[in-house]
């Protein structure tokens, strides 16, 4: 089974991209809420050979997956699909004096790049992460929080739609964050409103894997 991490920084943790380092095994999958995943399901079911590939690119909004997305999607032929996409989005739409609130230019291209991929496979099993930021504690974001945050729940709302359309896994992940944040702070989960700490891509991971557990069995932790 070939598993596909698309989206942002988030999911990208920094891996090697170049060609010339596909060699070095050890720094493909980058160190995001994926590696924790992939090493987890890796060491539970190594009969399996599940095969992680992750494909997410720092900066990336959806608009930039979509003019990629037969390359690094499409080409891999993938047996799942996962994605998580929406937050420089947010961050980007908030730069500038917009009165559309909706997301439907996030939600246009995003069906696009799905309707591609399960046109591809007929069977692709997706999975989509929800968005999420702290927007009052997002550092050089411009705009007001209030404005992100309208934005951001816009996106979350959408994808929340899409994982219905296309019988997709719905991963939320806000409240979870919320969640943490009121017993431990925010900083300790996302260190600049955006980005998560280990910690924070672990409560990824953990969701991850008790979402998934149809796809791919039973997690190997107690959760």
């Amino acid at each position: 089974m070939k598993i596909l991490f698309q989206g942002d920084s988030i999911t990208d943790g920094n891996r090697y991209k170049s060609k010339a380092s596909e060699w070095d095994k050890n720094h493909q999958i980058g160190h995001s809420y994926a590696y924790i995943v992939t090493g987890l399901l890796g060491m539970q079911y190594p009969e399996r050979r599940f095969s992680f590939i992750n494909r997410g690119i720092s900066g990336n909004t959806v608009e930039n997956l979509a003019s990629r997305w037969r390359e690094d999607a499409i080409s891999v032929q993938p047996d799942v699909l996962s994605v998580l996409i929406g937050v420089n989005d947010c961050l980007r739409a908030s730069a500038y004096p917009i009165k559309d609130l909706s997301a439907s230019a996030y939600e246009t291209v995003y069906r696009s790049i799905l309707t591609e991929s399960r046109k591809q496979n007929p069977d692709l099993k997706i999975i989509l992460m929800e968005p999420f930021a702290y927007t009052e504690y997002q550092q050089n974001a411009g705009a007001s929080p209030e404005l992100r945050k309208a934005i951001l729940q816009s996106e979350q709302k959408a994808v929340c739609r899409l994982a219905k359309e296309f019988e997709a896994v719905f991963i939320p992940l806000q409240e979870v964050f919320d969640e943490a944040a009121r017993l431990y702070g925010p900083e300790y989960w996302i260190w600049d409103g955006t980005h998560p700490t280990e910690a924070g891509h672990a409560l990824i991971a953990r969701e991850f894997l008790k979402a998934t557990k149809d796809i791919f069995g039973m997690p190997p932790i107690s959760i």
